[in-house]
């Protein structure tokens, strides 16, 4: 069943071994640099319950209220309710934050569209993802996904450095298997779960290896070390100063697994590269759609802001702030028309689930993080040297320094001081600081890097259309449609599943 806000910190007050700036954190639920983000989750589970927000956060199905987040999708109203979830969070919560559940959950969906992959070494790998999917449904734990490894010299395999360096298989009991390594994950030491799964895509001819391991992490489980960076909330004085580095700071984990106890239960495949090549290929098959909706969102508050500096001074009528404003706004339709059109395209996985147009969902991804580091810079542009030299918000409250600045920062009887204080600031930590800069780095590699995004985009797109109208036009022989080498990076089991995906969509 649904969970409360109080539900879930009480889950996370478990005794974890979590260390920040060296110290040992004896409750993330009250420590200032991770109650800000707790509480936000905790909105969000509250949100499932207050009548105001609890139709647009939850679905009813057989009989029991669920999150819509967590909720198989079947049809295109499914992702249409998924899309309204996360905008009424974002909008409550005044901000964007990415790891909060709904954009990882969907990784397991996409093991779960690998079933034949996964039966193919044991019929109860495929057995125990359903069932996760099943417990995460109806328990409503926040999940989040263990992704990166260390890996060390990547020249050098990882049995000819310290194995440590991937996560990997140590032992196998009558319980399960004994893991260790550890994996970065963000928002790991507040969360419950984790999917954790290998980064490599490549392995070669191999196809049993204990670094092939998937498997769900309970993150209150012995063993467990979370060494975080520090976060930037409280680390900037006033938070009036840095509205959204003190509100929306989402905290990095390395986890340490010092042999670490994983049920075969909670075992999703093992020793199996051919499964292991499949989630890396799909494992944003769904997930993706979230992350770009939360791309979108930070396009609206780029552009709100750089909008309100224009007009608070009268800018806004010049024809150059104006196509700076239209560049803006191209980016961000761009995405909206991504994400719209992947839903009104969507397609049957091979499970028969409801997915997202993976051309169009991939190609979006890519519009959408490629631009992001121009569209940041016009908005600073757009914003100008203000969001650099206005001083804090105790010189508009010092009595001293208060009519001087309220001179020089009111501009009309709409834009007194107080309110262009506060755009300039939200703009400075928007586009400026340091936790503006740590999300611009997150967002380009939060679902792989640039090369892995377009090699996303290529193994989707549909090469065949442009190639038999340019044979139909060129008049060319059938033969030279004949012998086709199959991209590069196509594994068997890819090209398996394209076909399924072609089929399942005709």
């Amino acid at each position: 069943m649904i969970r409360t806000g109080d539900d879930y910190r009480r889950s996370i007050q478990d005794n974890r071994d979590v260390y920040m700036n060296g110290e040992r954190v004896k409750d993330v639920t009250t420590h200032p640099m991770f109650k800000p983000l707790v509480d936000i989750r905790a909105r969000i589970y509250d949100m499932q319950h207050d009548p105001a927000t609890a139709d647009v956060m939850t679905v009813t199905q057989d009989g029991e209220v669920n999150a819509v987040g967590n909720a198989l999708p079947y049809t295109q109203d499914d992702w249409w309710a998924k899309r309204r979830a996360t905008d009424a969070v974002l909008e409550d919560v005044g901000g964007v934050v990415t790891r909060v559940g709904d954009e990882t959950v969907g990784e397991m969906w996409s093991l779960y569209d690998g079933t034949d992959v996964l039966n193919e070494v044991d019929p109860q790998f495929a057995k125990n993802i359903e069932t996760h999917i099943g417990k995460v449904l109806k328990g409503d734990p926040f999940h989040v996904s263990a992704n990166t490894d260390p890996k060390g010299d990547r020249s050098l395999a990882p049995q000819d450095q310290d194995p440590d360096m991937l996560l990997h298989v140590v032992k196998e009991t009558d319980a399960g298997i004994i893991v260790r390594g550890a994996k970065y994950e963000t928002a790991a030491a507040y969360a419950n779960q984790a999917f954790t799964k290998p980064t490599i895509a490549n392995w070669g001819n191999a196809e049993l290896s204990d670094y092939a391991v998937g498997f769900i992490c309970d993150l209150g489980s012995p063993g467990l070390k979370f060494l975080c960076r520090g976060g930037f909330a409280g680390t900037r004085g006033d938070a009036r100063d840095y509205p959204l580095t003190n509100r929306f700071d989402e905290v990095d984990t390395i986890v340490i697994f010092d042999n670490v106890l994983i049920p075969w239960e909670n075992v999703l495949f093992y020793r199996h590269t051919k499964a292991a090549s499949f989630i890396r290929a799909t494992l944003h098959r769904y997930s993706a759609f979230a992350f770009v909706q939360r791309t979108l969102k930070q396009a609206d508050q780029m552009i709100g802001t750089a909008l309100f500096n224009a007009r608070q001074t009268g800018l806004e009528k010049q024809p150059a702030v104006q196509e700076k404003l239209s560049q803006l706004a191209i980016w961000r339709e761009g995405i909206n028309a991504h994400l719209t059109a992947s839903i009104a395209l969507a397609e049957r996985s091979p499970a028969g689930l409801m997915m997202p147009n993976q051309s169009l969902m991939m190609t979006g991804r890519c519009h959408a993080l490629n631009n992001l580091p121009a569209m940041m810079h016009i908005a600073r542009e757009l914003c100008g040297g203000q969001i650099c030299v206005t001083p804090n918000v105790a010189m508009f409250e010092n009595p001293e320094t208060k009519p001087w600045m309220d001179k020089y920062y009111t501009i009309n009887d709409r834009w007194v001081a107080e309110d262009r204080r506060k755009l300039l600031a939200f703009a400075r930590d928007l586009l400026n600081s340091d936790y503006a800069g740590h999300r611009l780095t997150f967002q380009l590699f939060a679902q792989s890097p640039p090369f892995a995004q377009s090699g996303a985009v290529y193994r989707n797109f549909d090469w065949d259309g442009p190639l038999n109208f340019v044979k139909n036009g060129a008049d060319l022989s059938d033969r030279v449609m004949d012998g086709i080498a199959p991209k590069d990076g196509d594994s068997a089991v890819l090209k398996y599943y394209g076909d399924a995906l072609r089929k399942a969509a005709e």
